[in-house]
Order: structure tokens, then C-alpha cells, then sequence
């Protein structure tokens, strides 16, 4: 039985509605069992519950998020009572999406009432897809018409488009899906990255690395779309056709863990399966450690940057250069780095740059 949480979000008119429709009748063509969280602020708002009718906007995100965290918790409970295989709980929208309605101090106060943390809500999601607005990149289609409760103008439209994609930046796996093309590839796109998720139609993912001179850490840090991550891996026994490791990711004493099973491919693609483990279970792996690799630590800085998502990993034992990596669904997609990064060379496919390699190399090791 398998069960994936996954959150379709965006800025106003982005086409998260059709995209939904869209979810439910492709994914049961491919045999899934769709079950759809309904938007929270839309029933609450509805009902009478609104921003404007509570005392402060603060008293109403908490009632929101405590709806939807209650809503996502009951779907999950009915899906663990299914007989179906293959299972995707569909959110109309996820915890973060609040935070771009929030200043710093209100969302902590409404984390405090909820008693999570941020690194909680976000990585309780197995993968994120973000739409973008219409009103970047597609202005003339933006429109007000077709939902009652839209009253942002393209520039206020636009604005909370980043925000949203800086509430999500940090989840292991986000995509945004931007207005490059018609409407109709937009969709596509979508459900290609989301079945490229799921493993249904091709189950593997495509991989560039590049190496770069190191960054600006100030520069990274002042970036709204931009987000510090601090990932312990180490590496198990395993099969020498496989790579087994558990990760420890997250910030401030918060983190999430994983255990991931991987067989590298041809072509710089990898079949790859991952699962969340309780704390005591990576704790219990922790002692199949493979003797032959050491642990690896590193501070990761994952970026939204022209509608794609980079990774970029600073290891404590470089001090002139990182890693950036990205997924990618198509081999012929264009890599846009922003003009703050200076890519040395690609290093896609050569071992040397892979987590393994460098983990079995001596510590203090640097090339």
C-alpha cells in the first residue's frame, strides 16, 4: 500500500482549480485513488470565519491552520483504512500557504498555538507544486471574473506569488510550475512532474550537479526565496549495485528524517525510493552505519530562482568551491543559474562528486 500527501498551492489565478480536475480524473486513469483536502479558507470564509470578522488576523490563522491540520489528519486516517494501493491525498492548498498572510511574529505565535514547528508543517507533505500566477509572465489572461473572493491587483497578485514560493522554499521536493508556455503545457507540465513524483510513469529522475565557486553566504541569506538547511547523512551497508542512507534535515534543533534506497542508472538517471522514519527508527539505523564512509555534514541553501529549484551544498571541508544540484524531467531543459552563482564546470555523471565518493574520502580531504 502506498500513500503520498501532496500540496498543489500558487499565487491568484494560477490554475490551481483546473489543475485539480485535472489531478483526479488523470491520476485515476493511472490507477490511483485520489482523495482531495478541500481549500480551508474558502469553507472557514464562507461560513462567516474571515480575517475581518475575527478580532485579530492572527485569532483567524489559527483557527484556519488548526482546521486544515484537523481535515489532513481525518483524510489520512481514511486512507489508512483503504484497500487501495495506490493512494494520493490531493491538498487544496497546505499549512505554509498561511505564513505569506503573516509577519514573522504572527506566524511564531501561531506555530506556539499549534505547538509545531515550520520544519514540522512543511516536510509533513511528501512534494509541493506551486503554480504561478498569471499575473507573472501572463498578465493578459489575469482575471478577477471567475472567483469571487480574488481581489488582488496583478501587482499585489504577483507579490503574493513569491511569498508563497518563499513559505515552501526548504521542502525536499518543490516545484514551481511557471507560464513559460499556453495554458494547456502548463497543465502538462504539472502532471509530469507530479507522475515523474509518484514513480508511475518513469521512475527516475534526472540529476545535474555542477560545481561553483563558493557563494556569498550573506547574499544567499538575504534572499526572501531562500532557505538554510543542515543535513546529517550517513551512509548504510548496502549491495554494491545500491546506496542505502539516512538523513537527518533540518534547523534549530528541528529536524526531519529519511531513509533513502537508490540504484544509479545510465544516463545520470537513478531509481530512487525514499520514506520518513520516526527518530528512534534513524536512530536504530544509525548503528548499520557502513564503516567504510564517514558522515557527512553539510549546510544546504535551497533556492527558487527563474521557476526552477536549486540545491546548493557547502561542505565544511571546501572553502573555494560547493555543489549545486538539480532535478530535472526533461534531459533538453535548460538550466537558468542566477548571474550571483559562477558555475566552474558541470560534474554531472563523474563519481568523484558524488555524496559517496566524498563521504569515503579521509576527513579534511577537499578535492
Amino acid at each position: 500500500m502506498s500513500i503520498h500527501k501532496i500540496v498543489i498551492t500558487g499565487g491568484p489565478c494560477g490554475g490551481k482549480t483546473t489543475a485539480l480536475s485535472r489531478i483526479q480524473r488523470d491520476l485515476s486513469h493511472l490507477g490511483y485513488t485520489v482523495l482531495t483536502v478541500p481549500e480551508t479558507a474558502t469553507s472557514l470564509i464562507s461560513g462567516g470565519v474571515a480575517p475581518w470578522t475575527c478580532v485579530t488576523n492572527v485569532e483567524y490563522q489559527k483557527c484556519q491552520m488548526l482546521l486544515q491540520m484537523q481535515k489532513e489528519q481525518v483524510f489520512e486516517r481514511a486512507a489508512s483504512t483503504m484497500t487501495d494501493e495506490k493512494i494520493v491525498i490531493v491538498c487544496d492548498r497546505g499549512e505554509l500557504d498561511n505564513k505569506a498572510y503573516m509577519n514573522d511574529d504572527e506566524f511564531n505565535e501561531v506555530l506556539g498555538c499549534l505547538g509545531k514547528t515550520e520544519i514540522e508543517l512543511r516536510d509533513d507533505y511528501d512534494a509541493v507544486f506551486h503554480l504561478v500566477s498569471a499575473a507573472k509572465g501572463a498578465e493578459e489572461f489575469y482575471t478577477l471574473e471567475n472567483n469571487g473572493a480574488r481581489y488582488e491587483s496583478v501587482e499585489e497578485a504577483a507579490a503574493l506569488d513569491d511569498k508563497f514560493i518563499a513559505a515552501w522554499t526548504g521542502h525536499p521536493h518543490f516545484r514551481v510550475i511557471d507560464n513559460r508556455s499556453d495554458f494547456e503545457e502548463k497543465m502538462r507540465h504539472l502532471m509530469r512532474e507530479i507522475t515523474y513524483f509518484l514513480g508511475d510513469l518513469a521512475p527516475y529522475e534526472i540529476e545535474r550537479k555542477f560545481l561553483i565557486e563558493y557563494p556569498s553566504v550573506e547574499w544567499l541569506e538575504s534572499q526572501p526565496n531562500c532557505e538554510r538547511v543542515e543535513i546529517v547523512q550517513t551512509y548504510l551497508r548496502s549491495e554494491p549495485d545500491q546506496e542505502i542512507r539516512i538523513r537527518q534535515r533540518g534547523s534549530n534543533d528541528n529536524y526531519i528524517y529519511y531513509l533513502t534506497e537508490k540504484r544509479i542508472n545510465k544516463n545520470h538517471t537513478r531509481m530512487e525510493l525514499q520514506r520518513r522514519l520516526t527518530e528512534r527508527e534513524y536512530l536504530t539505523l544509525l548503528m548499520q552505519a557502513d564503516p567504510a564512509f564517514r558522515q557527512i555534514e553539510k549546510t544546504r541553501y535551497c533556492l527558487t530562482y527563474a521557476g526552477q529549484y536549486f540545491e546548493i551544498d557547502l561542505f565544511p571541508c571546501w572553502d573555494d568551491q560547493a555543489m549545486v544540484e538539480i532535478e530535472l524531467t526533461q534531459e533538453d531543459t535548460e538550466v537558468r543559474f542566477p548571474p550571483e552563482l559562477t558555475v566552474i564546470r558541470e560534474v554531472t555523471g563523474n563519481p568523484d562528486y558524488r555524496n559517496a565518493v566524498i563521504a569515503s574520502k579521509p576527513r579534511g580531504a577537499t578535492h
